[in-house]
């Protein structure tokens, strides 16, 4: 193998897979990236086998080949070298990199024994634009389960439904939807590990073309530009979540975000100290309080709202509201509830594409134990 290839489009193209890589590994295999060179294009792959990723970028191939070099020890080096040209040949398993007055010589493996990729028989095929996927992965990604004894809820759902897709998260206490209006011409469902969808939204590009996307039965494929990114599914299956969705409130109310957002955080910082971060919300005529107490001391905020039909009182851990509001777009929110055991609903103005579902702390308890 023996080719020359810009140093930056190098490391970039680098970055990307190294997205695949575990540091968790017990297979020496699986800690490298393979290369391969032809037709004066260089492919790089990286798999953990949850997630692989296959790049591809132009360069001057004089001799074709593959192998398997270090991941973290390549990107490295290709990161700290200065000019803009990298050559870069193997021979007997040893690869020598030279880019001005560097040169390295590191050692490779055999390509033979690097996992194959899944066969794709892109039977259900769609598209996506960048900032519909990336917008959705950032609305619902958060609120997963990190309980690995209910695998089927650390992943993000996806419903297809006749006319949209649903993504949908949750971890027993609070849930998230972001729904996106696309008929794909099919009816399915899939359980996306959340750590495939955090680690692709960091190589999208910020481009106006769509993603194509294939669903199969164990995998989930997106092709993007000259990268294509696969994940294995979740098995199992996921909760009834409209279930929990209401058409009717007792009531309902609009808030600016920002200042229900920082009444909130100041509020929390008292919360934390008891470590359990309860907060109690009391909504009055045209005003909500917002209230925290522990052994150190107490808070009390006030912040203006709509008009209020009933009264209410009602606790949340502060960190599942403000987790849910902190990537909310719209200056105004609206607070959806009805009793003090329900959950709180809580929408952007104007856009019902997106809720966010925050239980109360006694159901949230509850519903954990179940």
């Amino acid at each position: 193998m023996k080719f020359k290839i810009n140093r930056k489009d190098l490391a970039k193209h680098i970055f990307i897979v190294q997205r695949a890589i575990s540091a968790r590994t017990t297979m020496q295999i699986l800690e490298g990236i393979l290369i391969k060179s032809k037709d004066n294009k260089i492919s790089l792959t990286a798999t953990d086998t949850e997630i692989s990723i296959v790049t591809e970028t132009s360069a001057l191939v004089e001799e074709e080949g593959q192998i398997v070099v270090n991941g973290r020890l390549f990107g490295n080096i290709i990161r700290k070298l200065n000019n803009d040209d990298i050559f870069i040949k193997v021979e007997n398993f040893n690869m020598n990199i030279k880019c001005g007055n560097s040169e390295f010589n590191i050692s490779v493996q055999n390509a033979e024994g690097y996992p194959a990729l899944p066969n794709i028989k892109k039977d259900k095929v769609f598209s996506l634009s960048v900032d519909e996927l990336k917008s959705a992965i950032r609305k619902t990604s958060f609120a997963v389960s990190l309980d690995e004894t209910r695998m089927e809820f650390t992943g993000v759902y996806m419903d297809f439904l006749q006319d949209h897709i649903n993504f949908v998260a949750l971890d027993g206490f609070r849930m998230a939807i972001m729904k996106i209006n696309k008929n794909t011409g099919f009816t399915s469902s899939a359980i996306v590990p959340s750590r495939s969808f955090v680690e692709l939204e960091k190589i999208l590009d910020d481009d106006k073309k769509d993603i194509v996307i294939n669903l199969e039965s164990n995998n989930i494929v997106f092709e993007f530009g000259n990268t294509v990114f696969y994940s294995t599914l979740i098995s199992g299956k996921f909760f009834d979540y409209e279930n929990l969705l209401r058409d009717s409130y007792k009531i309902q109310t609009s808030v600016i975000r920002s200042e229900f957002q920082s009444a909130f955080e100041r509020a929390s910082l008292l919360a934390r100290e008891d470590r359990a971060n309860l907060v109690e919300m009391t909504l009055n005529n045209e005003e909500i309080y917002i209230d925290s107490k522990s052994e150190i001391g107490n808070v009390h905020e006030v912040i203006n709202c709509s008009q209020i039909g009933e009264n209410l009182k009602i606790a949340f851990n502060s960190r599942y509201i403000l987790e849910g509001i902190k990537i909310m777009e719209t200056d105004n929110i609206i607070l959806n509830l009805t009793d003090f055991i329900n959950p709180c609903i809580i929408k952007e103005e104007d856009n019902e594409d997106y809720i966010y579902l925050v239980l109360p702390v006694r159901l949230a308890q509850w519903w954990k134990k179940k």
